[in-house]
């Protein structure tokens, strides 16, 4: 990380779609000025960084992660290429360390041809113990050992799904802290490497005692929100912090976050909470927290200062999340609304409710949402409906589900066409400079006043295919007027 000092000038960049050349004056961790480079306005008697004439745009934020479980993943065996049930045992058979407990990842089982038993994995494995945990977190599949590992004494016959698949996932073998923290911390690196300026961490954890740890450790600079969920409530109540107050000694860069409420499933799972049934029976999937309770904590959240956010996936979900917005008359955010009624679309503006989502999902599950939902009235991935309704929307990637990498959501996004190699809703598509701002919380372009959250681009991307967002080159990005990644030493001259 190359460290400045409290004021310099930033030379010769362009805003994305634009030619003209502009200077910009960065002070005390924002953008104090921006001038004409060619009237030679920058204070060449102050310390200078020449961009060279590339792209600035404010720096891209991740508004929904799973910090720590991302890290551990990585470290898990990878099974998002298995198309059965059979090919995830072999995939597992091949990479388990013998004698050692094997814990594989990101099983996608909605289009598998055959069933994940808890039999199959005791036949291949026996007294080994296995766990595999889904791609969206939302259930697991262990052989009779790995349930016994894992505290669940009724083991089921198949996977275990929502709340009791849950309380066991917290039992799963894991890394040392300070091991999660260094992959971490690694893996954020490259995200800074990407543009990421901030993300909004959505862990079932104690996320300010986590990332006060590892800001106290020198990890990468990078602004947070952290989360909280219902079971920690008191404890985050004790440190006396509404959404968005500050943790003191972090210069300003971790913020208390949302209160996090899910109250129905996901669609691979099969338990994303919908009007119409599921194929093949009357199942509808699952309401985790019904009405009622749901008010209660929106009422609770609004108590202690605390923004709601609510997990919603399925149309009936978000149905009735918006109801309890109506309500009690508390603005917040919903999670992922990956399918809605069109009814709904226009509620989100109304109720001043933000629509949290993650696009990249679109790439990973238009064929698991063209199985399950084909018959639905509500709409998958409604990122074009929801602008043309005046919704507010901020993207993210809900890592591990999906990669931590902007540009991948912000070209699922732009055209999905290329990334699945066919067309599939390009009515929901929106325009770059929309997607952009949607993953920067609402900023569209660098401008006076703002903090100091910048990436500078190697290539203009107004002008840039689906393909080429997802390799764009990042030269730079800066968090607070720090330079996290790049740039070169050379270019700063004094």
């Amino acid at each position: 990380m190359t460290d400045h000092p409290e004021a310099y000038w930033l030379v010769d960049v362009r805003r994305p779609g634009e030619d003209r050349r502009l200077d910009i004056r960065i002070a005390a961790g924002r953008v104090a000025d921006i001038v004409d480079h060619a009237a030679g306005g920058a204070d060449h008697r102050a310390e200078l960084i020449n961009a060279d004439g590339r792209w600035i745009a404010p720096g891209l934020f991740d508004g929904h992660v799973h910090a720590t479980q991302y890290a551990i993943d990585r470290s898990r065996i990878d099974l998002s290429a298995a198309t059965s049930a059979a090919e995830a045992v072999r995939m597992v058979a091949d990479l388990a360390e013998r004698g050692m407990p094997a814990v594989a990842a990101r099983f996608r089982d909605g289009l598998w041809p055959d069933v994940p038993t808890t039999q199959l994995l005791d036949e291949q494995f026996g007294e080994l113990p296995v766990v595999m945990i889904s791609g969206d977190l939302h259930c697991g599949w262990a052989n009779s050992a790995g349930w016994t590992l894992l505290g669940v004494a009724d083991a089921p016959a198949g996977v275990l799904r929502e709340k009791p698949w849950m309380d066991a996932l917290g039992r799963v073998p894991t890394p040392p802290v300070e091991l999660t923290d260094a992959v971490l911390d690694a893996a954020l690196q490259e995200a800074v490497g990407r543009g990421l300026v901030g993300l909004r961490d959505f862990e079932f954890a104690d996320n300010l005692t986590s990332w006060e740890r590892r800001r106290a450790a020198g990890g990468v600079r990078l602004r947070t929100e952290a989360g909280i969920i219902p079971e920690l409530l008191a404890a985050g109540a004790a440190r006396g912090m509404c959404t968005g107050d500050q943790l003191p000694g972090t210069d300003g860069l971790i913020t208390m976050g949302p209160l996090k409420v899910l109250i129905d499933g996901s669609l691979n799972t099969r338990t994303a909470f919908c009007h119409t049934p599921y194929p093949g029976g009357d199942q509808h999937g699952q309401l985790v927290i019904d009405h009622d309770a749901l008010i209660e904590l929106m009422h609770l959240a609004q108590q202690h200062g605390l923004q709601i956010a609510v997990h919603a996936i399925g149309d009936r979900a978000n149905t009735i999340a918006l109801d309890c917005f109506a309500e009690t008359g508390i603005r917040g955010r919903i999670e992922h609304a990956q399918l809605v009624r069109p009814v709904d679309l226009p509620r989100f503006a109304r109720l001043g409710v933000i629509a949290g989502m993650q696009p990249w999902h679109a790439v990973d599950d238009w064929q698991v949402a063209d199985h399950y939902w084909a018959g639905t009235s509500g709409i998958s991935f409604p990122f074009g409906s929801l602008a043309a309704a005046g919704a507010t929307v901020e993207f993210g990637s809900d890592a591990p589900v999906a990669p931590l990498d902007p540009w991948g959501w912000i070209a699922a996004a732009v055209d999905r066409e290329p990334l699945i190699g066919r067309p599939w809703h390009a009515e929901e598509q929106i325009d770059i400079r929309r997607a952009m701002t949607w993953s920067a919380l609402g900023r569209s372009e660098v401008e006076v006043g703002q903090p100091a959250d910048l990436m500078l681009l190697d290539q203009d991307p107004y002008l840039s295919t689906a393909k080429e967002l997802l390799t764009i080159g990042v030269w730079a990005t800066a968090v607070s007027g720090h330079w996290v990644h790049g740039p070169d030493d050379h270019r700063v001259r004094r």
